[in-house]
């Protein structure tokens, strides 16, 4: 992959001509020509955002009506997994034939997966359809990237990731209450099949603009890869690597180690080397894409990794009940919101580097500081207060890393850059998961779920300790990798 592209005196001409009138005429991602994008892509990530907040709260209840509490990770399971694989074929398909094919493709694989766990009569087609599901969220995120950086300019992308990331605001508040009342006095499988009515706003929205503005392969015809075989057989090692690993991680028993190292045998090849989904250079923090990509996986898997043990160290540690406990992250969305607004203003573009390393900061400081409400003195409203402040670091970050990658990759290679940004975060997300939840396991804090943070009563304060500083040290290194995400003039 390539970070960065020599632009002829043409191109160059064009650039500056962009900047010219973005100076001098006052648009937005509102504004025509991009109304009816913006609100459609932005509809696209609500859509999931909802079905993410709300599917959650109505899954227990669904396993246990299916006779399925044993097999009850692997619906979440099942979901990360084909979404890794579907990150890597829509980058593949959006670089080769433009993003519009796998964004259509994806949502309606969403919809489908979304209805076959509704109407599933049996746990196994419940996870078959989280399975589908996860590939059509896969498809969509990155193709989604793909159309930023073909539809928007330099000056407006920053603003359309704020909008992607405040999204998530109303869903984070609203979508567990909506799929608690519906599951409630419904049943848990009108939450399932309620969401897929909402495909019809992003599909008449965004599909029509995204033909117009961001259809066909990027540059020249000559300039837009084929589809590599290679790299989809890779993408099948990292799901299939992740599917043994996440397994393994939910149980300590000595042959759990089979699992896990052909997990490991399977993955490390597929996303590591010259040849691998991630950009070379990647795990030792190559400047400019490489470490870009790895930042964003060192942020994400962190954190979630962290904010997954939250309400369990405060209804096990401190006796709050479940509501209490996830309203403690509730105020977090808003101010993610904020921080990814932030890094849009154009004035703070010159300083975003620095703005990656003080967002790293905030999020390391909360994930340490959260562990101290283990001591009886120290008020569970710090918990609280703590994570407005790492959600504002992650707001920070999480948006700069999308902006950063669309600026330092070439046109006809940001779907693959783009699906190497995913990987890194979802592959992050599963391995701290399960580093975490084996220490926790170890210091007694009982078997954990890796993947949606589960455990027995009787949890050992030691063990939460463990996980939320591994966390911590790994968001630390966050902030050395932010020192390098800019390519030196020259380079």
């Amino acid at each position: 992959m390539t970070a960065i592209e020599p632009r002829d005196e043409v191109a160059k001409g064009a650039d500056d001509a962009e900047d010219a009138t973005a100076n001098s005429v006052p648009d937005g991602v509102l504004r025509r020509p991009y109304r009816a994008l913006s609100i459609g892509i932005v509809s696209v990530v609500l859509l999931i955002a909802f079905e993410a907040t709300a599917v959650g709260t109505a899954m227990p209840v669904a396993a246990r009506e299916l006779d399925g509490v044993a097999l009850y990770a692997f619906a979440f399971s099942g979901y990360f997994t084909t979404s890794l694989f579907g990150m890597v074929l829509s980058g593949q398909w959006a670089d080769r034939r433009g993003p519009l094919g796998p964004l259509a493709a994806g949502i309606g694989a969403f919809a489908a997966g979304l209805v076959l766990a509704g109407t599933a009569g049996a746990m196994w087609l419940f996870i078959v359809g989280r399975a589908v599901q996860g590939l059509g969220g896969g498809l969509v995120i990155v193709a989604l990237y793909v159309v930023v950086s073909r539809a928007y300019p330099d000056h407006l992308r920053p603003a359309i990731m704020a909008a992607f990331a405040a999204s998530w605001i109303v869903p984070s508040i609203v979508g567990p209450l909506a799929s608690g009342t519906v599951t409630e006095h419904l049943g848990w499988r009108w939450v399932f099949l309620g969401i897929p009515v909402l495909v019809v706003i992003p599909l008449v929205l965004a599909l029509p603009a995204i033909r117009r503005t961001a259809s066909g392969p990027a540059g020249s015809a000559g300039a837009a890869p084929p589809i590599d075989p290679r790299r989809i057989r890779l993408a099948l090692g990292v799901s299939l690597g992740a599917a043994l690993l996440q397994y393994a991680g939910q149980d300590l028993a000595p042959l759990s180690l089979v699992p896990a190292l052909a997990g490991a045998a399977l993955l490390v090849p597929s996303v590591s080397g010259k040849r691998g989904l991630l950009p070379r250079g990647t795990f030792r923090a190559g400047r400019g894409l490489p470490a870009v990509v790895l930042l964003r996986g060192i942020a994400a898997g962190s954190f979630i990794a962290a904010e997954s043990f939250v309400p369990l160290m405060l209804v096990a540690q401190r006796g709050l009940s479940p509501t209490m406990a996830g309203l403690s992250l509730a105020v977090g969305g808003a101010t993610w919101a904020l921080g990814s607004y932030l890094q849009s203003r154009p004035r703070l573009e010159p300083h975003r580097e620095r703005l990656v390393r003080l967002g790293m900061l905030l999020v390391a400081s909360a994930i340490a500081t959260a562990p101290t409400v283990l001591i009886d003195a120290v008020p569970v409203w710090l918990v609280a207060v703590a994570w407005t402040w790492g959600c504002f670091g992650m707001g920070l970050t999480i948006s700069s890393t999308g902006v950063l990658l669309l600026k330092l990759s070439a046109p006809h290679e940001a779907g693959s850059n783009s699906a190497a940004l995913q990987i890194s975060d979802g592959l992050s997300n599963i391995l701290l998961l399960a580093a975490g939840g084996a220490a926790f396991a170890a210091l007694g804090g009982g078997t954990v779920g890796a993947v949606h943070g589960t455990a027995s009563a009787g949890s050992h304060p030691a063990a939460f300790v463990a996980v939320f500083a591994l966390s911590a040290v790994v968001a630390l290194a966050g902030v050395f990798v932010a020192g390098r995400l800019r390519v030196p003039d020259g380079e």
